[in-house]
This record gives structure tokens, sequence and C-alpha cells, in this order.
């Protein structure tokens, strides 16, 4: 069982596609008006993990391995099933669904019994992810691969794209909701996996160009109910051109400065820090090249797939 509180960053870029679109707005990507960052919605990164164990993983409901919040149709070929039919799926049992439903183990949910309903509280949370950068949106028009219904002439479709957005998820798993949902060791190296893999497996036509870059999660002493918070305003981009100019990872650098010394200050009270990075991306502290590797007095651990 999770016994350590332990918190996440996640850094994952997005080149000439769209992150996550609103539909009450065209489909567009969401961005601050205020600012020009992008936001993505913490929905959409728990889509990329269900869909990565549901589709990579064995998640499909065979045996005791399955994701409840799915599309399933319904028995009688009409649409989809809701949350009551699926929860006839667990037999109306909470504990089957703790047991078979990774997703429920993690993120949590409120499962519509039949007599009544359960909420469980999720262990793992994210925020709001938000770019580093200031984004433009970009409308692209294109021929469709249809005439219209006249059969006179082409259709016509229309997307908005960004260029390049480098954004920024922040997460906390909490080791007393573990308790609730029966969280496992291994549901959260899934959970990794999913994060990393899933997010380079987004490789349908409106989601491809997303590149996982920095993966950090620190596992905290156990019993001590602490954490550093925000940590993805610890970190920012340094480069010499301008946001809405920047294309790949070649052109700027990820400073670490703050984060890292934010991670020094509390070295007491840090059990280990796994981490995974694409050495594409270039790490910076205090001015200088950083790289994992060096000495400095944490215990750091890298995950490989």
């Amino acid at each position: 069982m999770i016994k350590n509180r332990e918190e996440i960053l996640f850094i994952y870029d997005v080149t000439d596609a769209n992150p996550n679109g609103d539909p009450l707005d065209e489909n567009k990507p969401r961005i601050d008006e205020e600012t020009g960052i992008n936001i993505v919605t913490d929905v959409r990164l728990k889509r990329t993990i269900r869909d990565y164990l549901l589709n990579y993983k064995g998640y499909d409901g065979e045996g005791d391995k399955d994701i409840f919040v799915k599309e399933v149709a319904s028995e009688k070929g009409k649409g989809l099933k809701d949350g009551k039919s699926r929860a006839k799926d667990f037999n109306d049992s909470p504990e089957e669904v703790l047991k078979k439903a990774i997703d429920i183990r993690l993120f949590g949910g409120v499962i519509p019994l039949e007599k009544d309903s359960i909420t469980f509280t999720g262990p793992v949370q994210f925020n709001m992810g938000r770019s580093l950068n200031k984004v433009n949106t970009k409308h692209i028009k294109g021929t469709g691969a249809f005439a219209s219904k006249d059969g006179k002439a082409k259709t016509f479709r229309e997307e908005y794209i960004l260029p390049y957005s480098l954004i920024a998820f922040h997460g906390i798993i909490n080791e007393n909701a573990a308790k609730e949902t029966m969280l496992k060791g291994e549901d959260i190296d899934l959970m990794e996996e999913a994060i990393w893999n899933g997010t380079k497996n987004l490789i349908t036509r409106s989601k491809m160009g997303h590149m996982p870059r920095l993966y950090i999660r620190v596992q905290y002493k156990e019993d001590l109910n602490y954490f550093i918070g925000d940590l993805q305003k610890k970190i920012n981009i340094e480069s010499e051109m301008e946001d809405f100019k920047i294309r790949s990872t070649k052109d700027y650098k990820l400073d670490l400065t703050t984060l890292l010394k934010e991670l020094f200050d509390n070295k007491d009270k840090i059990e280990k820090i796994f981490y995974i990075y694409d050495r594409t991306l270039k790490l910076q502290y205090e001015g200088e090249d950083f790289c994992f590797k060096e000495e400095t007095g944490l215990s750091f651990e890298e995950i490989t797939y």
C-alpha cells in the first residue's frame, strides 16, 4: 500500500496540434486570454492515462483488470452504458470496483450503485496544466475528402492548432486517501508509464505532435504529511527568442534553479526523487547545464521504459 506523500511534475510539448479543445468554443485550444498561456484540463491527462492502460496494458475488463470510466456499448446496441450500467458490470459492489478498476483506485469517482451512490476521493489529483510559454492559435483550413451534399463541390475542414506549447502539470499522491481506494505501488508504476508512453502514443490526427519531456516524482518520508507544492511554478523557459516564435526544444533551456533549490532545502524530508527526461531537453541550474547524475545530496533514481 502507498505510505508516503508524493508530488509529481510532468512536462510535455505539443507541436502543430491542439492539446485540449474547448467544445463550447469551436474546439479551439484553451487559452487564458489575459496572459496568452495555454490551458489543459486534468481530465485530458487522466484520459491519456486511461486510454494507454486500456489499449496497451490489458485493462479491458478481462479478469481483474478494468477501467471504470470508458466507453462501453450497451447490451441493447443503442448508445453507451451510463454510470449505473457500468456499476452493474461490477455487481454493484464497491469492493469489486476497487479490486478491478485501476482508474478508481487512482483518481476516485462517484459510483452510482443500485440502491445508493458511493464516492471515493482520488489519491492522485492534478492541477490544470499550463504552458510555460505564451502561445498563438493558428486557424487552418483544408479540403475535405468528400464532396458536399449537392455533389458539386468538395467540403472544407477548419481546425485550430498551436505551433508550439510546453505544458507543465503538477500532481499530488495523497497517502491518506490511498488507504480508502486500496492504491498500490504497482498502480503508481503503471500510471507513470501511462503518463509518459501514453502521451507519446497520442497519434490520432488531431493529437499527433505530443512528446513527453520531463517527469519528476518526489517521494517524501513516511508519516510527514508534507509536500513542497506548486512545483510547476518553480521552473521557467530561458530563451533569446520571443515565446511566440519558439518551435522546438532547440530554441530554449528549461531553468530548474528554483525547483532544485527547493528540493535541496527540503532534502531531509525527501526519501527519493524518481525522474525521466528526454535528452533533447536542455536543463539548466544557476546558468550552467544540469544533469541528474551530478552530485546534489539528493537521492535520484532514473525511470526507464
